[in-house]
């Protein structure tokens, strides 16, 4: 069994902000993976299934993103889980946006949700980091997190929660790989080449001129025309 949490902030006012994108990866996953309902434990929203031969718990906390690591524990405890059992989707800053990257282990980098998570459970967890982009002022981070996605992004946006969607079955089967090249194809995939237009005649021969079947007078108005 593993624990997927998603890292947001509840509520409809909150709900397509590029803070949330952890909660929107996981909602991906529950509708395209027939997960069960979702249902309320563990100060979240919480829903089950399988990813290939893994067990998934979905946990999305409720308790607000600076706080998201009491519900991370109480859930690891109750399934006796360890860290290594947990992924932790989140947005991630230093990423541009459109890039994924999976990782094992490390500092917070200052990530309130992920700040939260190790106070409660320690940091030797895994963490899919969903690149968002930098408003290119520290100060500017707060309001530029905590506001929707633009137009602008929701294509590589989608692209993103169907890559992700896509490859959560590797990801769980620890294939982190394989998950990462899931995305890619979605966000980047590969042109198809066209095709060099075919001659009839023979390889290395010239095809023969197809005889002129016109009347002299239709020659003769064709000249004309």
């Amino acid at each position: 069994m593993q624990l997927f949490v998603g890292l947001g902030n509840p509520g409809t006012k909150y709900a397509a902000n590029r803070h949330n994108i952890g909660f929107m990866a996981l909602d991906r996953i529950a509708e395209d993976h027939g997960f069960a309902p979702w249902r309320g434990k563990f100060q979240a929203s919480v829903s089950e299934g399988r990813l290939g031969r893994e067990k998934i718990i979905l946990l999305k906390p409720e308790t607000f993103m600076n706080l998201s690591g009491q519900s991370v524990g109480e859930a690891m405890r109750f399934f006796k889980l360890t860290p290594q059992d947990i992924t932790v989707f989140h947005d991630e800053l230093d990423l541009a946006p459109g890039k994924l990257r999976v990782k094992q282990g490390g500092g917070h980098a200052g990530h309130n949700g992920l700040r939260s998570i190790h106070q409660h459970i320690g940091e030797n967890y895994q963490r899919v980091r969903m690149g968002i982009g930098h408003p290119g002022d520290k100060k500017l981070v707060s309001g530029y997190v905590l506001r929707d996605f633009a137009k602008a992004d929701q294509d590589w946006l989608d692209d993103v929660l169907r890559g992700v969607s896509d490859g959560a079955a590797d990801l769980a089967d620890g294939e982190a790989g394989k998950f990462m090249n899931a995305v890619a194809l979605r966000v980047n995939p590969p042109r198809k080449k066209t095709a060099p237009a075919q001659s009839d005649a023979p390889k290395g021969k010239i095809a023969a001129p197809t005889e002129d079947t016109r009347t002299p007078l239709q020659k003769l108005a064709d000249k004309f025309r």
